[in-house]
């Protein structure tokens, strides 16, 4: 599996010496553009830092932090209409994604419906959209986690293993990295997607549409098994038809071999159960086919090579009688 090394940083991170960056090894700088959490603000250093990742080669995704006041659909909307106008005239060959980390637990439902509305108006603007927040406090504290698979997401979790359940493009796995080229401490993540290859193909983020077949996409965290997708496709977890084949391609899945293992499941699920039971003295075949709700001649079919006359069995054979 690839792994791609990269940071996000703001204006907190001061003038950035990009070159050195580049030269110590970083591929991607996800950039703060600016936020709602203090008014609504751009970035001090937005563009100073999105100009110097990309001119030296560095590639680009974007992030907005919406504040405790973006609770509902229509805060969404006015915050994704305040990136895009940020975004404008870029090109970003990583996600844009909105930050959530200050609303409160309590809001938990509208913060859910905000964050929907606002990667929808991203998508809406051609952008291709993801979702920021941490494995506890935020995936699963401040939102209803279980409506958001249609987005990429980028966890933070400082730990040595991220152990977010779910499927994730980018994992923030340290708050007090050192990277030359950056006075201070700087946020480091890892990406397991070859998003620039995504992106680009798809059209995304200020890019045309390729028209040539696009690289293969490196699947996203392989911790889910075929069964354990297949599963959650029978639970109705990713979608219907076109769109359940889009979301699996787009994660990095095997579409075909999930939807074998579907069918398996579903056949298995209506195959009836056989049932057995072992002959006692004293019993008949009628007596046992009421016993089951089933008739004499059922039980017969069942066992044609061992049952060949109704009055005659013998204690200790075990007969199917379903």
């Amino acid at each position: 599996m690839s792994e791609y090394r990269g940071i996000d940083v703001s204006h907190w991170q001061g003038a950035i010496d990009w070159a050195k960056v580049k030269a110590a090894g970083i591929q991607f700088a996800i950039i703060k553009s600016g936020g709602s959490d203090a008014g609504f603000y751009t970035d001090p250093r937005w563009e100073e830092n999105y100009k110097g990742a990309k001119a030296n080669g560095i590639a680009v995704g974007a992030y907005y932090f919406v504040g405790p006041g973006c609770i509902s659909a229509a805060d969404g909307q006015a915050d994704a209409e305040r990136f895009l106008a940020q975004l404008k005239g870029k090109q970003f060959e990583y996600p844009v994604y909105i930050d959530v980390e200050a609303t409160p637990a309590s809001k938990k439902a509208g913060a859910t419906e905000a964050v929907i509305a606002f990667c929808r108006a991203m998508e809406a603007g051609g952008y291709y959209a993801g979702i920021y927040s941490s494995t506890y406090s935020g995936f699963r504290d401040r939102l209803d986690d279980s409506k958001l698979t249609p987005f990429t997401h980028w966890v933070a979790q400082y730990a040595a293993k991220c152990t977010y359940g779910g499927s994730y493009g980018i994992w923030q796995y340290s708050s007090s990295g050192q990277v030359n080229g950056i006075g201070g401490r700087v946020d480091l993540d890892i990406s397991y997607q070859d998003f620039p290859s995504i992106i680009k193909a798809g059209g995304f983020n200020g890019y045309a549409k390729q028209t040539t077949a696009p690289k293969p996409i490196t699947p996203v965290q392989p911790h889910k098994t075929v069964d354990e997708l297949a599963r959650e496709v029978l639970a109705g977890k990713w979608g219907n038809g076109d769109d359940r084949k889009n979301r699996i391609t787009t994660a990095g899945y095997d579409y075909a071999a999930i939807q074998v293992k579907v069918n398996e499941l579903l056949h298995t699920q209506s195959r009836p159960q056989a049932v057995y039971y072992t002959i006692q003295r004293g019993d008949t075949l009628s007596g046992i086919a009421r016993r089951y709700g089933t008739s004499v001649s059922a039980i017969q079919k069942l066992n044609v090579s061992l049952i060949r006359n109704v009055n005659r069995i013998q204690a200790g054979w075990k007969i199917r009688v379903k």
